[in-house]
């Protein structure tokens, strides 16, 4: 079987791209179609990859600046050939999802989020967009074009997974379309256990640094609590939440895995603001036996369980965060029963199920193929 992975852009290392890490440890000699590809800033995690790219890399700022050709990105991802493929697998919450397959071939489609900007945060994303009015005001009409567009190419998929039973509502809603809940991976046994006696005095976020993340939420929370917070992660929004927080809250920018593994067993607990599909990082955290308190919504409510392995604040605002630190009591929660919670989403788990899902997903597509 002649297989194909199809990634939107390969230019960070988060949740997305660890699930194509383990598609390609599965097909070892499956070549990887996407968008644009930043070595840089994806820190070599994929240079032995056959990866093609789509024109865009070619143009001036294309692979800096792929924002800027937001409106070509649905012909660049259709240009793509994948008729010498048996099996196309994408991972997608933008334009990967779009490509176009011969009827022989399956596409079968890892769907993380229908993507956001189109569909759930569409009016959030143009009012926090950091861009000149007059850009903002024609963003809508570049929106709804795309809009039509990725709706449109969700028809082109064979079979959906969704990531989670949160994301398969959405999926649902959006394209009208069914879809198996498969949970990403997480190298849940890879992180050390916690040991409770060498807990330190501070909570902890892990987090990509941008709008919908919520970060600053908790910045608020903690600069009222006057508590030690340790913030690991870049993005965007770096500067700005730096320059708002005071001096018990610790930025800690890009860390190695090693030091954050150790920065997620020592913490009291793992802060978790945002409304996210899945939320990687909470169940790293709960696989080092560490509680969570989480923002009730999303994927949380799929991984955390109230009072076993976390608590959860019911209001996505500072107090009702500071509440929950406030209320909080380390001392009750068992870390080996937080961390069994978050084996069940180990990778062995998840390629278990992969493997299973496309085995069987085959087998019907060719038998359809032959009637």
């Amino acid at each position: 079987m002649k297989v194909a992975l199809v990634h939107d852009f390969l230019n960070q290392v988060g949740g997305a791209e660890k699930v194509l890490q383990v598609f390609h440890e599965i097909f070892p000699k499956a070549p990887v179609f996407t968008v644009v590809y930043d070595p840089e800033e994806t820190r070599g995690e994929f240079d032995d990859l056959d990866i093609r790219t789509t024109f865009i890399q070619g143009i001036p700022f294309g692979v800096k600046r792929y924002k800027w050709f937001l409106s070509w990105m649905p012909a660049a991802i259709e240009r793509f050939d994948f008729s010498k493929y048996d099996l196309v697998l994408s991972d997608s919450t933008a334009f990967a999802k779009g490509i176009i397959t011969r009827p022989e071939t399956l596409h079968i489609s890892y769907c993380h989020t229908p993507t956001r900007y189109l569909w759930s945060d569409t009016y959030s994303y143009t009012a926090e967009l950091k861009q000149p009015k007059i850009i903002k005001s024609f963003l809508p009409f570049v929106l709804n074009r795309i809009r039509l567009w990725d709706r449109l190419a969700a028809d082109r998929v064979d079979k959906f997974i969704a990531n989670s039973h949160f994301v398969r509502e959405r999926i649902k809603k959006y394209y009208g379309r069914e879809s198996t809940v498969i949970y990403p991976p997480v190298e849940a046994r890879k992180i050390p256990f916690s040991n409770p006696q060498k807990v330190e005095n501070y909570y902890l976020i892990v987090s990509r640094l941008r709008p919908y993340k919520r970060v600053d939420l908790a910045i608020d929370a903690f600069n009222a609590l006057g508590i030690p917070l340790k913030v690991v992660g870049i993005g965007e929004e770096y500067l700005k939440l730096k320059n708002i927080a005071k001096k018990n809250i610790e930025f800690l920018g890009s860390v190695s895995d090693k030091e954050r593994n150790k920065l997620l067993s020592s913490c009291i607990a793992f802060i978790h603001p945002q409304e996210e599909d899945f939320g990687i990082s909470a169940v790293e955290a709960m696989a080092a036996g560490r509680p969570v308190i989480a923002y009730k919504s999303g994927g949380a409510l799929e991984t955390v369980k109230k009072g076993e392995t976390g608590e959860f604040f019911e209001d996505q605002t500072p107090w009702c965060l500071v509440d929950a630190v406030r209320e909080f009591m380390p001392e009750k929660y068992d870390p080996k029963v937080i961390r069994k919670q978050a084996l069940q989403f180990d990778t062995s788990i998840f390629k278990r199920e992969i493997k299973d899902f496309i085995e069987k997903a085959y087998k019907e597509h060719k038998n359809n193929l032959t009637i």
